[in-house]
């Protein structure tokens, strides 16, 4: 912690080969602070001095007056020994090396990117890089890597790649997803996942961890940390090179062996790690574990009608989830909530795409709950009568009918305390979709997570289970 804070936390930051040109690298690293908050003194460097966008920019980072706790490197490979010797000179602590042309290029880059380190680590600077993008620190409040600074929130992603992590971060924040950290940590020169890892289970910030990983450079290392680790933090990962041919890409990517895919897996197993199979599932996955509580087994109950239970079922089961059937007096009790022709509810419990109403919604899902072979419910998000079409022809609480939002408000009152209350997760699918809607914003407060999927769904509650089971064993 002591020494990665000057890297996420620094109260200043130096960028050594900035530039006044708009789309080079030295120029952004000055702009991107600038204008999405940083609050930290920013040090433009570069031999030429003069001024960028509006900050003095000093001819060293030697000529800086003040102490700086993190510098920022966009200039050329070759200069980079020669930069980092001055940092060590001035008493810089924290460094991120955005600079390609190091260990991914050949031995030659492999030789420059080893003085580097030699030269950082007998000065006592820890760094990220090089060859990467940069970071976002929530708690720093320092943006490298977007034109636009993702929401805060509670996921640290760390990512082998720049642009294509990047790329993924930018989707996590259009969905809503909040970030506590990115860090594209490039060849991992010195600076590894495994430092990554127990920097990022002990931040407080930081409820889940999502990698993206191509190769280790302490794999063994990485897999004994993540072993403690998960006992405190749920940790989702996603591999690159899982193919030959992928294999063969990550060496000239990040200068990485991908290893053994066989390997990989059984020691994700007895990790405990929660693997990802496509590039767009961590993020849906890490939603579930920042905010439900973790089930006592692989029983669900669904909710949705027609096919949308029978997709939720084949989707569950083929995760290896159970979905139980009820016993006769929950049927029963169950049917006098359902219309008359919806189908005996054995579960899934259909509706047999008939309204009904957001107290309904929440009493048949408390019901679910209840159960003592139930561990989690996928249901949908309660109806907002609003979104059916209806249109109020006289004003009632929140601009709804007086008679519905006597049942939407309480039952999303009730809805929301549902997970706490049973400690048992509560996963929701969400087809239609408009601006503005109360329920569904209840639902995020709660941490309440909301997919468009079946699929999604029960991924989600997959990923609880196995983070339940890791925290068993």
């Amino acid at each position: 912690m002591e020494q990665l804070d000057p890297i996420f936390k620094p109260k200043s930051i130096a960028i050594l080969g900035a530039s006044n040109k708009p789309g080079k690298w030295g120029y952004e690293m000055v702009a991107r602070p600038l204008k999405t908050g940083y609050s930290g003194a920013i040090y433009p460097v570069n031999p030429k001095g003069g001024e960028i966008l509006g900050l003095r920019c000093y001819q060293s980072v030697l000529d800086i007056p003040d102490h700086v706790d993190l510098a920022v490197v966009t200039a050329p490979a070759p200069n980079t020994p020669q930069l980092m010797q001055e940092c060590v000179e001035k008493g810089v602590k924290g460094a991120v090396l955005i600079t390609a042309g190091f260990a991914e290029t050949g031995n030659k880059g492999k030789m420059l990117e080893d003085e580097v380190v030699k030269i950082a680590r007998g000065g006592g600077i820890r760094f990220v890089g090089p060859n990467g993008m940069g970071i976002w620190s929530a708690a720093g409040q320092l943006n490298l890597c977007f034109e636009t600074a993702p929401k805060p929130g509670a996921i640290a992603f760390v990512s082998q790649s720049g642009t294509f992590g990047g790329y993924l971060s930018e989707i996590a924040t259009a969905r809503g997803y909040g970030l506590s950290k990115f860090i594209s940590i490039g060849n991992q020169a010195d600076l590894t996942a495994s430092e990554y890892l127990e920097y990022l289970v002990e931040d407080e910030e930081t409820k889940v961890i999502v990698f993206y990983i191509e190769g280790f450079k302490d794999g063994r290392r990485f897999f004994q940390v993540a072993k403690e680790a998960i006992r405190k933090k749920p940790i989702v990962i996603y591999k690159g090179g899982s193919t030959r041919a992928g294999a063969r890409a990550t060496l000239s990517h990040t200068a990485s062996l991908a290893g053994s895919e066989e390997v990989f897996e059984g020691m994700c197993r007895q990790a405990g790690l929660i693997r990802a199979q496509e590039a767009s599932h961590p993020f849906e996955i890490a939603e579930a574990l920042v905010g439900q509580p973790l089930p006592r087994g692989r029983r669900v109950a669904i909710v949705g009608s027609g096919g949308q239970g029978v997709v939720n079922t084949d989707a569950c089961v083929s995760l290896g989830l159970e979905v139980p059937e009820f016993d006769a007096e929950t049927i029963r009790s169950l049917k006098e909530l359902l219309p008359p022709h919806a189908p005996p509810p054995r579960n899934p419990v259909d509706f047999a795409g008939s309204y009904r109403t957001a107290l309904e919604e929440a009493s048949i899902t408390e019901k679910l709950l209840s159960l003592d072979y139930i561990d989690g419910v996928i249901t949908n998000v309660p109806v907002n009568p609003m979104l059916w079409g209806l249109k109020p022809t006289s004003t009632g609480t929140n601009g709804l009918l007086p008679n519905t939002s006597k049942v939407v408000i309480p039952g999303t009152d009730l809805f929301v305390s549902l997970p706490k209350k049973y400690n048992k997760p509560i996963i929701t699918l969400r087809f239609r979709h408009t601006d503005n809607d109360s329920v569904v914003d209840a639902l995020r407060e709660a941490g309440i997570p909301i997919y468009d999927t079946p699929e999604q769904c029960a991924r989600a509650m997959y990923a609880l289970v196995k983070y339940a089971e890791a925290q068993r064993d």
